[in-house]
C-alpha cells in the first residue's frame, strides 16, 4: 500500500492538530513552556480575550496537556495555575522546531527573539531529525516513510 492509497482519517498529524491546531493554542503552550502559569499572565502577555483563553485552557486541560494547580494569594480567593504535564512537555520539540523555522524564514532582522542555549555548555540549541542507531542528523532525502501497521486503506 502506498501513501496515496492510505486513509487520512487516523493520520497522527491530523489528530494532533485536532488537539493543538486552534489559533492561540500553540502560543499558550509556548508561554507555559517559558514559565507562564497564571490566567491573567497568559491573557496580558498574548492579548487574548478571557473567553478565548478560558476555552483554550479548558481544552488543553481536558486533553491532559496542561494540569491545574491551586494557589491562593493572601486575601484573595483560591485560583489555579496551569502547568505542562508530561504530555505537554512532549510538545516542546514541536514548539522548538516551529520557533527555529520562524527565526529562519520569518525572523526579525535584528536577530532571534529568544536565544536558546544548552545550559551546560552554552552552545545554541537546534532541533534535528536523527537516526536512532547512528545518532546522526538526517535530511528528508535520507528518510523513507511507508504506511505502518495502523494505516488503513482509503475509500
Amino acid at each position: 500500500m502506498e501513501w496515496l492509497e492510505t486513509s487520512t482519517e487516523n493520520c497522527p498529524v491530523q489528530r494532533t492538530l485536532e488537539v493543538v491546531g486552534e489559533k492561540w493554542t500553540l502560543q499558550i503552550l509556548r508561554d507555559a513552556a517559558n514559565g507562564v502559569r497564571r490566567f491573567e499572565d497568559f491573557r496580558r502577555h498574548m492579548g487574548l480575550s478571557e473567553a478565548v483563553l478560558s476555552d483554550r485552557l479548558r481544552k488543553l486541560t481536558s486533553a491532559e496537556i496542561l494540569r491545574t494547580v491551586p494557589y491562593r494569594e493572601p486575601g484573595s480567593r483560591a485560583r489555579h495555575e496551569y502547568r505542562l504535564t508530561r504530555k505537554g512537555w512532549d510538545l516542546w520539540p514541536v514548539l522548538m522546531a516551529l520557533g527555529q523555522w520562524g527565526e529562519t524564514y520569518a525572523g526579525e532582522p535584528e536577530g532571534p527573539v529568544l536565544d536558546i542555549r544548552h545550559s551546560a555548555c552554552g552552545a545554541p540549541v537546534r532541533v534535528v531529525v536523527e537516526c536512532c542507531a547512528e545518532r546522526t542528523a538526517l535530511t528528508p532525502g535520507e528518510v523513507v516513510a511507508r504506511p505502518g501497521p495502523g494505516a488503513r486503506r482509503a475509500g
